[in-house]
């Protein structure tokens, strides 16, 4: 009964069961009108044959007169079959026909009557004695009294037995409907039960679980799709907040740890004047990288959750590409590195002019910061903007040593950097914040191979 409990308050099963009742009230009105129409059509084609007739026998009483109406109605009473003819005068006396036991009300009115009568003189040899008849009574012109109709005891029985398969067709509608619903519930149930096994096994910590997914591709199968995508990028979330969490404990481990050092140092008895200023230095120094750090989570999660620090308006982004181009010259010139630019004219895009220009700029710092010279050959960055079928392509190369493909995807992650040692200055976070703006612009960040060195696209659509 608790099992009958539950699955009762599941939709499924209601809404189930409310069709089940739609369906058989619906059924049932349709084979009742059937079995009313049918009744009905039976009864008029019996009175309209009884109509014809009474007006055939009309029309022989007009032409041939009482001998040719005797005579015709003689033939029609020895006819077999549900007939009812009976020809008498004005006192009663039957002069032909095949019943002679009439109410009084039938031998002295006109219309159509209905009464119960005894069927042995209509059909030889039945021992049933009771009849129904349905009969028109009318006056001849000859002055003959005329009765002509029909015994409805087979269509009664026709009508039974109509309604007997009524009755069959509605307890077998009734059983292939409940049948249906609870195979019907039964499949969805187990589909649910299903997702819901899955959710606890997931709720327990086990997030590799994924809802299983049918062949039939149905809604079930489309909802466990999208279900198991967002799956998919929960547990890279929950993987990737595991690792940012690590890489921010060693990254912000080192400088905070410096700060205390220096400021122990500086504490001390026996530091003099330069050595307390170099420490105070060094926390600036050190500050502000902690402040860098923090700056770009920050700005990486406004990106990330759709709300840039400005509003999006139409930005020249060719403006801004030589913008960022100009600022970096001097230090690609100090490096001995020839920092070229590929920008059409008038390229606009509504974005934001600060996290556009922002990304730019750490592709550019990232190009400057891990090239390596290679003998014999000169250093070159190249920042490009340009329009290609409806797309802005912002990019940046260079002619380094490049990126292994395995790590292109991987060097986007928050605090990745490839260099191991970690000696070089940096947080790991610049090409992390690109791929964040390329999403809020609902395009695309990629690194491809520029034979030799690396070619960072940031793939836009112009309408975004």
């Amino acid at each position: 009964m608790n099992r009958f409990a539950q699955l009762w308050r599941t939709t499924t099963v209601r809404l189930t069961a409310l069709f089940i009742v739609l369906f058989v009230i619906f059924s049932i009105l349709l084979l009742g009108y059937v079995a009313y129409q049918s009744s009905i059509q039976i009864q008029q084609q019996q009175t309209a044959a009884i109509d014809r007739e009474v007006q055939l026998l009309q029309r022989i009483d007009q032409r041939a007169g009482i001998r040719g109406i005797v005579v015709a109605v003689t033939r029609l009473a020895a006819q077999p079959g549900p007939g009812i003819y009976y020809l008498g005068d004005n006192s009663g006396l039957q002069v032909a026909g095949n019943v002679s036991n009439f109410p009084v009300s039938v031998l002295q009115g006109q219309g159509v009557f209905s009464f119960d009568y005894d069927r042995g003189s209509l059909v030889e040899g039945d021992t049933d004695t009771e009849g129904f008849a349905v009969v028109r009574s009318v006056v001849l012109d000859s002055g003959l009294r005329l009765i002509v109709g029909r015994d409805v005891v087979e269509r009664r029985g026709l009508t039974a037995i109509v309604l007997q398969a009524f009755l069959l067709a509605v307890a077998g509608i009734l059983a292939f409907a409940t049948l249906a619903g609870v195979l019907t519930a039964w499949r969805v149930l187990r589909r649910i039960d299903a997702i819901n096994a899955t959710s606890a096994k997931i709720m327990s910590g086990n997030l590799s679980e994924r809802i299983p997914v049918t062949r039939r591709n149905d809604e079930f199968d489309v909802l466990a799709t999208s279900l198991n995508a967002m799956l998919d990028r929960i547990e890279g979330l929950m993987q990737g907040l595991k690792e940012v969490t690590d890489n921010v404990a060693h990254d912000l481990k080192t400088p905070l740890t410096r700060l205390r050092t220096q400021a122990e140092a500086a504490l001390r008895d026996s530091s003099g004047p330069e050595q307390q200023r170099q420490a105070l230095e060094t926390t600036l120094s050190e500050s502000d990288k902690l402040i860098r750090t923090f700056n770009a989570l920050l700005m990486i999660a406004r990106a990330e959750a759709g709300a840039p620090s400005g509003a999006f308006a139409d930005v020249d982004v060719s403006t801004v590409a030589r913008d960022v181009a100009e600022l970096y010259e001097p230090a690609a010139e100090e490096q001995g590195i020839t920092l070229d630019t590929a920008i059409a004219d008038g390229v606009h895009l509504r974005a934001n002019r600060e996290l556009i220009g922002q990304a730019l700029v750490n592709l550019v710092e990232n190009a400057l910061k891990y090239y390596e010279p290679v003998e014999g050959q000169a250093g070159r960055v190249t920042v490009s903007a340009q329009v290609e079928k409806g797309r802005v392509l912002l990019a940046v190369s260079d002619n380094g040593p490049g990126i292994p493909a395995e790590d292109r995807k991987r060097v986007v992650e928050r605090f990745v950097r490839l260099e191991k040692s970690r000696t070089e200055s940096g947080s790991g976070l610049g090409l992390s914040l690109v791929n964040a703006v390329a999403q809020l612009h609902k395009g695309s960040f990629r690194i491809e191979d520029n034979g030799p060195g690396v070619r960072a696209v940031l793939d836009l659509p112009a309408a975004a």
